[in-house]
């Protein structure tokens, strides 16, 4: 071995087991963000737990375990979008009457079905942004996960509220 990374022992992976119960939902919040289906979701979360333990060697306790956990599910599933995206785009059922949906239908309101929507149509930048946002992130730890300003942050934010609101505007609902 070449590189000098921390040996993967068994203390290595219970700390990383634990460290990633306490933080699951992030993982599945992210994979659900990049995915449309709940087989997709399961996939890529997986896919960014395998980014995860790869990475964890170099991680650095002396950071926020949950700033460096997003800053990998995030490029793990902006990795995903643009692979998958274009395929996905171009797929048609065979037969559209026997067509059966892989997730159940909700009880979404008109705003969470407009806040899906805009989520869609949104690059994948920023919906990595949107989904810190709504996490209650802060400005700085946003720029610090993206690698972006803080005033890039706050630009990029107040566009995308403005583009919701427009959205709401036209659908009649505030």
């Amino acid at each position: 071995m070449h590189s000098r990374q921390r040996p993967i022992a068994a203390d290595l992976r219970d700390e990383f087991s634990d460290l990633l119960d306490l933080h699951r939902r992030m993982v599945f919040k992210v994979a659900h963000t990049y995915t449309s289906g709940e087989a997709d979701c399961e996939d890529l979360a997986q896919d960014i737990v395998v980014h995860l333990w790869k990475a964890y060697p170099q991680y650095d306790p002396a950071r926020p375990f949950s700033t460096w956990l997003y800053r990998i599910a995030l490029n793990v599933g902006i990795s995903h979008l643009r692979r998958e995206g274009p395929r996905r785009r171009q797929t048609v059922p065979f037969d559209p009457e026997h067509h059966v949906p892989t997730t159940p239908p909700t009880a979404e309101t008109e705003p969470s079905r407009l806040l899906t929507r805009l989520v869609a149509e949104l690059d994948p930048l920023s919906r990595a942004l949107l989904l810190l946002y709504l996490d209650e992130r802060s400005y700085r730890e946003i720029a610090g996960i993206l690698g972006i300003s803080e005033s890039n942050v706050s630009t990029k934010i107040n566009r995308l509220k403005e583009r919701l609101r427009r959205l709401g505007d036209s659908h009649g609902t505030r």
